[in-house]
Parts: C-alpha cells; sequence; structure tokens
C-alpha cells in the first residue's frame, strides 16, 4: 500500500543524498600518495563513503619524467574509475599534478570529469628563483634557465615542460612541448578537439594564494602570469582567456568557473589546511 511506496521513496532520496562521486587525486613533483593523509580524513569526515583514489604513479623523483607520459600513464589509471562510475568523477590535482590533470581533460575525449580542482598548480607557467629549482638545477637562476627548458634535453624533465620565461617568449612557444601545445600557444591541429574535451567537465575551481611561496607568480594557480616586464596580468586580461583558446571563457559564461584564494597558506599546506578544504574544495565532492 501507500506505506511502503512512502518508505520506498525516502529509501531513494537518502541514496541519493549519500551516493557522492568518486574523488581522484593526482599528486605534485617529489611527492607521493602518502601526503594526502589529512585530506583523505577531510573527505571522509565531510563526505563519508566517497571513494577516493589517491593515484601512486611517478612518485618521488619520477615526477620530474616529461608530462606527457605521466599524463598517458596517469590516464591509463585512471579511466577505469571513470568507466565505474556512471555519475562521474571528481578530480583534485595538487601543483604539477594540476597540468597533469589538463593534460588527461584535453585528450581524453570521453571523460566524465565533474569537478576538476586545481589545487595551487602552476596552470600558466613557472617562472621563479624557488627552492625546488635551485635543488634541481644549483648553476641556473629563473633568468638563464630557459637556455636549458626550451631544449630538447630540458624538454625531458617536467619543470621544463611548463616553465615559462616572459622575457623569452619565442622560445618557450617554440620549445615547451606541453604547456605551449595544452594552452595552443604553439599552433596545435588538435586544439578543437582538445577544447572540446576540456569543455566536458562541469566546474573548473582553481585555488591558489599569495603565500605559497613556489608557484610563482601565485596568479598562475588562477591562470594569471607575468608580462614581459614581470607585472602580472590577471586571468581576464589573458590572451588565451580572451580568445577562449581551450574554454576558460566559455567555462565563466556558463557559471561554472571558480577562483578560490586563500592568504598564509605555503605551498605544501595546501591539501592539509582544513580552512582551504572547508572553504575551497567540500561544496564541489557531491
Amino acid at each position: 500500500g501507500k506505506g511502503a511506496c512512502g518508505i520506498f521513496l525516502c529509501a531513494c532520496l537518502v541514496a541519493t543524498v549519500i551516493g557522492y562521486k568518486p574523488v581522484v587525486i593526482v599528486h605534485g613533483l617529489f611527492d607521493s600518495s602518502g601526503v594526502f593523509v589529512e585530506l583523505l580524513r577531510f573527505i571522509n569526515q565531510s563526505h563519508p563513503g566517497t571513494n577516493v583514489s589517491v593515484i601512486d604513479l611517478f612518485d618521488h623523483s619520477s615526477s620530474l619524467q616529461p608530462l606527457w607520459k605521466q599524463v598517458e600513464g596517469f590516464k591509463e589509471a585512471i579511466y577505469p574509475i571513470m568507466q565505474n562510475a556512471a555519475d562521474g568523477v571528481h578530480f583534485i590535482c595538487y601543483s604539477q599534478g594540476g597540468l597533469i590533470c589538463r593534460g588527461i581533460l584535453s585528450t581524453l575525449p570521453n571523460h566524465n570529469v565533474h569537478s576538476f580542482i586545481s589545487l595551487s598548480s602552476p596552470q600558466a607557467g613557472q617562472y621563479g628563483d624557488t627552492d625546488y629549482l635551485k635543488y634541481l638545477f644549483p648553476q641556473f637562476m629563473k633568468s638563464n634557465l630557459f637556455h636549458f627548458c626550451y631544449t630538447g634535453v630540458g624538454q625531458r624533465i617536467s619543470i621544463c615542460n611548463y616553465w615559462k620565461d616572459p622575457h623569452h617568449t619565442d622560445m618557450y612557444v617554440n620549445g615547451s612541448d606541453y604547456l605551449a601545445l595544452l594552452n595552443s600557444e604553439r599552433p596545435n591541429p588538435n586544439s578543437t578537439v582538445w577544447k572540446k574535451n576540456f569543455l566536458r567537465i562541469k566546474k573548473l575551481v582553481l585555488i591558489g594564494g599569495p603565500d605559497d611561496g613556489v608557484i610563482t607568480p601565485w596568479q598562475s594557480s588562477q591562470f594569471g602570469f607575468y608580462n614581459d616586464n614581470e607585472t602580472v596580468v590577471e586571468i581576464k586580461d589573458q590572451d588565451l582567456y580572451l580568445r577562449d583558446v581551450f574554454g576558460l571563457k566559455t567555462l565563466n559564461a556558463r557559471g561554472d568557473l571558480f577562483l578560490c584564494s586563500m592568504a598564509g597558506v605555503e605551498h605544501v599546506k595546501w591539501h592539509s589546511n582544513d580552512t582551504v578544504f572547508n572553504t575551497c574544495i567540500k561544496k564541489w565532492l557531491v
């Protein structure tokens, strides 16, 4: 009778509320899955029962492998997760991982990524004298790294794939095998298809902040970058936004582009800071 029907309906509603989409996490430079203990705890507390996969590939020094190679490896590991997720998945991609995720989203025609959460990732490129740089290339400063990065040998190291020297734009465009292609700054025969693929996402969330200390300029985490006199040009004034090269302007017009900025967070703390999680991440993981 009616009662049974009511109970059944009620059960269905509960099921839809509880059924969170699976979350896929991709780590950054010199990292491994082990750094996300806190983030996993945050997700588990706020969205109990969420299936979270931290992809354990290209860990530690292997994270220096060229990004297209990493894209292929991560894609192979993530695709089965997507296939088992009828309602789609969420991506949380940290630091260099955010660029790997963009490569996946651009080149995978039938992906079902709902929210793409880019967590302090150098989306517009990197140009800074950081500890990473001093460690990897002790003989180079940011001003002369272009001599190495924009060569065939340089492009075999991940950091060079998104090194963007604002004083040597032509060399970057010709020399960068990864970011310049993703951004269609170099003519890319696949650009129309890649844009269509990328725009399958439902939300793009760009998280970053002024006290990051690694992503340089920090606004790169939100697609801002230096012009040739090292003044930061924000996302809305960037050529790749204005020409809607891979869909940023379309996402914004759709109401699906979100910037979340937070002061006081160092680069290695983004994924373990509960304020960042509660303010910038939690609401998208449904």
